[in-house]
């Protein structure tokens, strides 16, 4: 079970990451109408992907420790 749950936790930071980066690299290329969350804040967006990184290397070398 715990495995599980560190996979579970890896593939919802990459799906936030992923979301969020497009959200910023979108909103930097003037397509704001295209980003999913309309680019409304950058500071916003930079903080949930560094956050989700973070989350990814601990789901990461948790679930490595496991093995």
């Amino acid at each position: 079970m715990p495995k599980a749950l560190c996979l579970i936790s890896l593939v919802a930071s990459i799906l936030i990451v992923v979301l969020f980066l497009a959200d910023a690299l979108l909103g930097m290329l003037g397509m704001g109408d295209m980003a999913p969350l309309r680019s409304v804040s950058m500071t916003m967006d930079l903080t949930f992907v560094v956050m989700a990184g973070v989350m990814i290397f601990l789901s990461w070398s948790t679930y490595r420790e496991q093995r």
